[in-house]
């Protein structure tokens, strides 16, 4: 049985059952942070005498509780009227959670006393068999002040950003994958996740056969997350692959803490990098269309009826209520969306009309596009060593001279957002009008990052995104960038692959003489071919 008090020694909870069967939900306890803990202490009893075991201590560590005590019960004589046995305490256990960096082990001098018989761990601390009048001359609350002390300072010296999550990203490597493919798959969303303002603290990876439907990992890995999570004071769980509404409540649950998925990552990037008021309005768009299936469960004010005259009685639910509101705002951005390609298209129209032939930059985010354009064209384009910089498109006129005609060609050179693998179907839907710049053009120029290790896995990535517009684009020139940055077998294993790309670095200004005169070529073949 097990019995949970307060700091005030009220009893809040009793469960049959050992400590991890009885544990309090996560969603139910107090969240003070990783420098406090939960103010709730468990007495359990244990029918051998032995200290407690490892699940006990997990589900401890779970619930951030101020200690555990274990009873060991022993001596069951005579069985009372009714069923039952009696027994007395033959000796207690105290446990506690020890902050992970401190030096000093924070003990009660009943601790003290069994010197190193104590059983230690990175996480917590199991006296040596106490007896019960050791274990009421323990002052609990000097106990739990002198360990919330040594947990603030502990926390202090990590240097918090409380504007920042403090993220754990849980990666699931399947039979389909490679390692290599997992490993950078993990790298990436590790770069998501800073790019978002987010601090990685660790990885947690699980190899399955297949995605468990509930939980996407197996439950024992979900409590090592849990685990993880109160460790490190993690406010926020990432997980590597997009998840079921189902499987968010399901972690959320179980683990404690916010838990999202890489799309909402991305969308939360698009959030902050979107700038011109189409920018805004897709953005919105591709947000809205990801919560409206997510609604449910976001709490029981999501379930109460509407108030005010009308709406009393059986009418809707509130959430019925918002999912309208919801469905009613995506229409209406949808219209817009429209709007904005038919001014898109008007304005192609009118380029078309004056016989300006057009090129457009696509490529994996973070591949150099604008540092490109900005080299070609000498403008001033928004550039960062980041994912997904550039959002809105941005076209600029280029003048190429034929240095042996004399001859100018001008072409309009436009940079587009960047792609990523698998990219979120509802950035593809809501940013259809941004990607009708990439269909209509005439010719594409594919840049690739070649300092990234995985550039050939990026080439695939950029060609399906590609392969499934509506429209299918122009012919397109690849061209390998920030060659200054890679190795020579690199580079020849790239000129082996792709005998007619071109090789540049945008940002020293490499190789760029020789991608004009490929534009020039690629724009008269994209002509002809009309």
């Amino acid at each position: 049985m097990c019995a949970y008090l307060n700091r005030r020694g009220q009893v809040i909870r009793v469960g049959v059952g050992t400590p991890r069967q009885t544990q309090i939900p996560p969603l139910e306890l107090p969240r003070y942070g990783a420098e406090r803990l939960s103010g709730i202490r468990c007495i359990a009893t244990h029918l051998k005498p032995e200290p407690p075991n490892e699940a006990a201590l997990t589900a401890m560590a779970l619930q951030r509780l101020d200690v555990l005590v274990v009873l060991n019960i022993t001596g069951a004589g005579f069985t009372r009227r009714g069923g039952g046995a009696t027994g007395y305490v033959k000796e207690a256990y105290l446990a506690h959670l020890t902050p992970q960096d401190s030096r000093t082990l924070i003990t009660s001098p009943a601790m003290l006393k069994g010197g190193s018989n104590n059983i230690q761990s990175p996480n917590w601390t199991v006296s040596q068999p106490l007896s019960l009048d050791e274990l009421a001359q323990q002052d609990f609350i000097d106990l739990v002040e002198n360990l919330e002390a040594e947990f603030q300072r502990e926390f202090v010296a990590q240097e918090v950003d409380v504007d920042h999550d403090r993220v754990l990203i849980v990666g699931v490597m399947t039979d389909e994958m490679t390692p290599l493919q997992f490993q950078d798959t993990l790298a990436e969303l590790a770069r998501l996740v800073d790019t978002a303002g987010g601090d990685v603290l660790q990885t947690v990876q699980q190899k399955r056969s297949r995605i468990h439907p509930q939980t996407v990992v197996g439950e024992g890995k979900v409590q090592e997350v849990a685990l993880t999570a109160q460790t490190l004071g993690a406010n926020l769980v990432v997980f590597d692959r997009d998840l079921s509404p189902a499987q968010v409540r399901n972690l959320e649950a179980q683990i404690g803490v916010r838990v999202v998925d890489r799309t909402e990552v991305i969308l939360d990037i698009f959030a902050q990098r979107a700038q011109s008021g189409a920018g805004k309005l897709q953005v919105e768009l591709a947000q809205l269309e990801y919560m409206l299936p997510r609604l449910t469960g976001r709490g029981q004010a999501m379930s109460r009826l509407g108030g005010g005259i009308g709406t009393r009685g059986p009418g809707e639910t509130k959430l019925e209520t918002e999912r309208r509101a919801i469905q009613r705002r995506i229409s209406r951005l949808q219209q817009e969306v429209n709007q904005l390609q038919a001014h898109r298209s008007r304005l192609r129209q009118r380029r078309q009309h004056r016989e300006v032939p057009s090129v457009a930059l696509v490529g994996y985010t973070n591949a150099g596009k604008s540092t490109l354009l900005n080299a070609l064209t000498n403008a001033e384009v928004y550039t960062a060593d980041q994912l997904f910089a550039t959002l809105d498109p941005t076209t600029r006129r280029l003048v190429i001279s034929d240095a042996e005609t004399g001859a100018t060609q001008e072409i309009l050179l436009t940079d587009t957002v960047g792609f990523i693998h698998e990219l979120p179907a509802s950035l593809m839907d809501a940013f259809r009008a941004t990607l009708e710049e990439v269909t209509e053009a005439d010719a594409l120029l594919h840049l690739v990052d070649l300092s990234h290790p995985a550039w050939l896995s990026h080439i695939r990535s950029v060609r399906e995104i590609l392969a499934q517009m509506p429209v299918t684009p122009g012919p397109a020139l690849v061209a390998f960038n920030k060659i200054d940055q890679v190795s020579s077998e690199t580079l020849a294993l790239a000129r082996e692959e792709f005998p007619l790309a071109v090789f540049i670095s945008a940002s020293q200004r490499l190789g760029l003489e020789t991608l004009r005169h490929r534009l020039t070529q690629l724009i008269q073949y994209a002509v002809d071919s009309r």
